[in-house]
C-alpha cells in the first residue's frame, strides 16, 4: 500500500510508525498513513513559531502566496481528488470539486480587504483599531470535507498572518498530507504543518503551549473538551460543531419544485454535513405530495464506490457512523416509523447505505433528536406554522435551518425565528467564502468564512496617538 509522509517545516517527513486508511467503498484499508510522534508535534510547532517571526511582517507577500496556493491546487485537483474520494467515499466529482472549492477560498482571502479602522481623528488625536495576527494556529478538521474544512481555516489564518499546524481527522489524513505537500515549495518553510495521526495526537495540538488559537470543526462532544484544553492557558477557540438542522415547507410552495432541493439539501455528501437538512417540516397540505416526491428520488438514487462514474451518492465514511445510522433507524422503526425509501444496509462490501425516507417518527425519538450525519431524513408534519416552530428550536443544536416557500419574504421573517447561526430561504447548505458561518447553542463558539471569520484569527489592537 502506498503510503504518505507528514509535512514539517516545508520537508516530507517520514515516520515510523503508520495507520491503516480505510476504503468505505470496500470496507478494507487501501494505504498507509503515518503516525506522527510527540517528538514530531515539537518540531512541527517550533518550525511553525520561526517562520511566524517573518511572516507576519509581509502582508503582500502572503497575498500573492495565497493565489499561488489556489493555482497549485487546481493544478493538483484530480490527483487529491482520487485520493480523496478513496478515503472519504465521495463521488470523484465532488471530491475534486472539493479542491476547486478549497483554491476558491485561499483566492477569495487573497483578495479580501483589511484596513485599520479609525476611530477619532481631530486636533488632538488619532484613534485607530488595527488587527494582528495571533501567533501559531492549531486546525482540527473532520472526516466530511476535509481539504474544503482545511482551506476555511487556512486561507484566513495566513492571511491574518498566522502560521499553522493542522490535524486531520484519523479517517482522512491523506487528501489533507497531499494538500500541504503540495505546497510545500510554494509557502516559505513552516508556515503550513500537516500531522496525522490518532485522536490522542489531536489532543496533543491542542495542548500544545506554543498554539494561540484552537480552530475546531467536528463533534460538541470533542469541541468541549477543546474549550476545556484551551482554557488551560487562555487559547482562543473557534468551534464549529454538530447540527441537527430543520427545514420547515410552508402550505404554499409547488413541491414538484423543491422536491429535488430538498433531497440534496439532506444527502449531498451522504448526508454527512453538519449543516444538512436533518429533520424536514412539512405542512400537511403539501404533506403527502412532499413524501411521495423525496421517497421516488431517493429510491432513483444511484448509490455506489465514489470512483464510479454513475455514482451519486457514496457510501458512509467508516463503521462507527454507520452503525449510528442504523441504530437510529432501527429505533425509529421499534417506535411505529414508517419507511418510505431505504432502511436496510446494503448487503454489499463496504459502509453503504442508501437515502432512507422515514415517515411517523414523532420529535423526542432518537432519529428526529439527535444529529444522524448520514442517509437517512425524518419527515414531520404540522398544522399549525408556531407549533413547527416551537419544535424546530427544542434542541440543544443551532447551526443552520431552511424555510421553502413561495413567499421570500415571508420566508426571511420566518427562518429570522429559528434559533440558528445560518438561515436560508429556499435552499440549504448554501456557503460561499464571504458569508459567515458559525452555530447557536451547542453548535459552535466563533464564525468562520467572510471578514467575521478572518476577525477570529486576530486580536484587536488600539493605536491612540497625541497630537
Amino acid at each position: 500500500m502506498q503510503a504518505f509522509s507528514l509535512v514539517i517545516d516545508g520537508r516530507a517527513v517520514a515516520t515510523a510508525d503508520h495507520d491503516p486508511v480505510i476504503n468505505p467503498a470496500l470496507g478494507e484499508p487501501f494505504a498507509q498513513a503515518p503516525r506522527a510522534t510527540s517528538a514530531h508535534v515539537d518540531e512541527a510547532m517550533a518550525a511553525a513559531a520561526r517562520a511566524y517571526t517573518t511572516w507576519r511582517t509581509d502582508e503582500a507577500l502572503r497575498r500573492a502566496k495565497l493565489l499561488e496556493c489556489a493555482a497549485r491546487l487546481k493544478e493538483r485537483a484530480q490527483a487529491i481528488g482520487e485520493v480523496l474520494s478513496m478515503e472519504q467515499g465521495k463521488p470523484i466529482k465532488q471530491a475534486t470539486g472539493e479542491l476547486y472549492g478549497a483554491a476558491s477560498w485561499l483566492k477569495f482571502f487573497a483578495n479580501f480587504e483589511t484596513k485599520p479602522e479609525t476611530l477619532l481623528d481631530d486636533e488632538k488625536k488619532h484613534v485607530t483599531v488595527v488587527r494582528k495576527p495571533l501567533g501559531v494556529v492549531a486546525a482540527i478538521t473532520p472526516w466530511n470535507l476535509p481539504v474544503l474544512l482545511l482551506a476555511w481555516k487556512l486561507a484566513p489564518a495566513l492571511l491574518a498572518g498566522n502560521t499553522v499546524v493542522a490535524k486531520p481527522s484519523p479517517y482522512t489524513p491523506l487528501s489533507s498530507l497531499m494538500f500541504a505537500d503540495a505546497l510545500r515549495d510554494v509557502l516559505p518553510a513552516g508556515v503550513l504543518n500537516v500531522l496525522s495521526g490518532g485522536n490522542d495526537l489531536g489532543a496533543e495540538v491542542v495542548a500544545h503551549p506554543t498554539v494561540r488559537k484552537v480552530s475546531f470543526t467536528g463533534s460538541i462532544g470533542t469541541g468541549k473538551k477543546i474549550m476545556a484544553a484551551a482554557a488551560v492557558d487562555l487559547k482562543r477557540v473557534t468551534l464549529e460543531l454538530g447540527g441537527n438542522d430543520p427545514a420547515i415547507v410552508l402550505d404554499d410552495v409547488d413541491p414538484k419544485k423543491i422536491v429535488e432541493d430538498l433531497f440534496w439539501g439532506a444527502f449531498w455528501n451522504s448526508g454527512q454535513v453538519c449543516a444538512a437538512i436533518k429533520r424536514l417540516y412539512v405542512h400537511e397540505k403539501v404533506y403527502a405530495p412532499i413524501v411521495e416526491g423525496l421517497a421516488a428520488r431517493a429510491k432513483a438514487a444511484k448509490v455506489g464506490d465514489g470512483m464510479a462514474a454513475e455514482t451519486e451518492i457514496g457510501p458512509i465514511n467508516n463503521d462507527m457512523q454507520i452503525t449510528k445510522l442504523v441504530a437510529l433507524v432501527e429505533d425509529a422503526k421499534k417506535n411505529g416509523a414508517k419507511i418510505e425509501a431505504g432502511g436496510e444496509r446494503l448487503a454489499r462490501p463496504g459502509y453503504f447505505y442508501p437515502p432512507t425516507i422515514v415517515t411517523g417518527a414523532s420529535d423526542g425519538t432518537r432519529l428526529v433528536d439527535e444529529e444522524q450525519f448520514g442517509t437517512a431524513l425524518p419527515i414531520l408534519p404540522y398544522a399549525s406554522l408556531d407549533d413547527a416552530l416551537e419544535r424546530a428550536n427544542r434542541t440543544h443544536f443551532g447551526l443552520g435551518a431552511s424555510v421553502w416557500t413561495s413567499d421570500v419574504a415571508r420566508g426571511e421573517a420566518i427562518v429570522r425565528e429559528i434559533d440558528s447561526g445560518t438561515g436560508w430561504v429556499n435552499q440549504h447548505v448554501d456557503i460561499t467564502p464571504l458569508t459567515p458561518f458559525g452555530g447557536a447553542k451547542w453548535s459552535g463558539i466563533g464564525v468562520e468564512n467572510g471578514r467575521y471569520g478572518y476577525e477570529e484569527f486576530t486580536r484587536v489592537m488600539t493605536v491612540n496617538a497625541k497630537k
